[in-house]
């Protein structure tokens, strides 16, 4: 890839990456949640409950850090609570789960499919969307956000049984993810309906399963959620956090267009791995090296990233930027992509 093009807009040069076309500088896509609502003074409940909220936040540091998309996840819990868990907000932190909704994988009837529109959490995110494209459509790409099978059974059945299940009954998990699927592949759809151009799918659980059972269980579950995707005429972003070093020759046969990369990752190492035309995004540490780092160190490290991550790249820490990050810091990250190419 060349980089070329100068004044790009966001859209153009986050779709040209995606296209192995020119582009002046490398995407800056960091994950904002808390951060964004500190930084517009805005309570972290209303941010997640309140598309207006969310969509005001991210709009505001979209323009005052320039960065080249917005998105709209805030929380787990959004699926979760329309298919029934015990979710209580916060006034100003993420909302906590109350209970689990199944105990035992016997249970699976308690999980039926959700209309996203019937839904009132996954309702406020497809307004969000519809409230992004009319602002930003075809100027900035606008990320839409489903949770990955497995991440959503692990919000649903408690974690350490379900890493059990696993190998003591995996066909038993594998229709947990079954019941899951159908509406996760909805509620994306709708989001693409109102205007998502990609769709991020969070399966952060699945850093913790060895590689086989990521392959043999996970995996095809996120092939399908991707294909679906695909089919409604939006990009995907497969987001798993965590050290998926064990996963990262695997995770782009999910068929997903960007691969989000945790600090734990080796980069260079995952890039070898990755076909070239797959993107990459990160994978700066966002405590140690963003929010503790200075802006001069911050730069050394994101040029870092930048000469590791190959022909097709965008830049973010490997997961969400913490809340008190320093706005200098945040500054000099996005600074740092448009001096590298420059």
């Amino acid at each position: 890839m060349s980089f070329r093009n100068p004044r790009m807009i966001p859209y153009q040069r986050f779709m040209n990456v995606l296209e192995g076309k020119s582009v002046d500088h490398v995407p800056v896509t960091p994950i904002l949640m808390t951060f964004a609502a500190q930084y517009s003074g805005r309570k972290y409940g209303d941010f997640c409950f309140d598309h207006r909220t969310l969509v005001e936040c991210w709009i505001r540091c979209e323009e005052d850090f320039n960065l080249d998309f917005v998105a709209t996840l805030s929380d787990p819990f959004r699926e979760a609570a329309d298919f029934g868990l015990p979710v209580r907000r916060e006034e100003d932190d993420l909302p906590i789960r109350e209970d689990y909704l199944i105990l035992d994988l016997d249970e699976l009837e308690k999980i039926r499919f959700v209309d996203p529109f019937e839904g009132p959490r996954m309702a406020d995110r497809i307004r969000a969307v519809e409230e992004f494209q009319k602002e930003l459509k075809g100027k900035v790409p606008i990320l839409g956000w489903i949770e990955g099978c497995f991440a959503e059974a692990c919000d649903l059945y408690p974690m350490t049984d379900i890493m059990i299940d696993t190998i003591d009954r995996p066909e038993k998990v594998r229709d947990l993810l079954e019941r899951i699927l159908p509406t996760e592949i909805a509620f994306a759809e709708a989001q693409i309906r109102a205007g998502a151009d990609v769709i991020g799918i969070g399966d952060a659980a699945a850093s913790l399963v060895s590689a086989k059972t990521y392959e043999d269980l996970i995996l095809p579950f996120e092939q399908r959620e991707v294909d679906a995707i695909h089919k409604a005429g939006a990009r995907v972003k497969l987001h798993i956090c965590g050290n998926t070093n064990h996963l990262a020759h695997l995770m782009w046969k999910s068929g997903a267009d960007i691969i989000d990369l945790d600090h734990a990752v080796d980069l260079p190492r995952a890039r070898k791995c990755i076909p070239e035309h797959i993107a990459i995004c990160g994978n700066m540490d966002p405590v140690a090296d963003l929010q503790d780092g200075t802006p001069e160190s911050i730069v050394a490290r994101a040029k870092s990233d930048l000469e590791a991550g190959g022909r097709a790249f965008m830049l973010g820490p490997g997961c969400e930027v913490p809340r008190y990050t320093p706005t200098e810091n945040l500054h000099a990250f996005v600074r740092a992509a448009k001096e590298a190419l420059l």
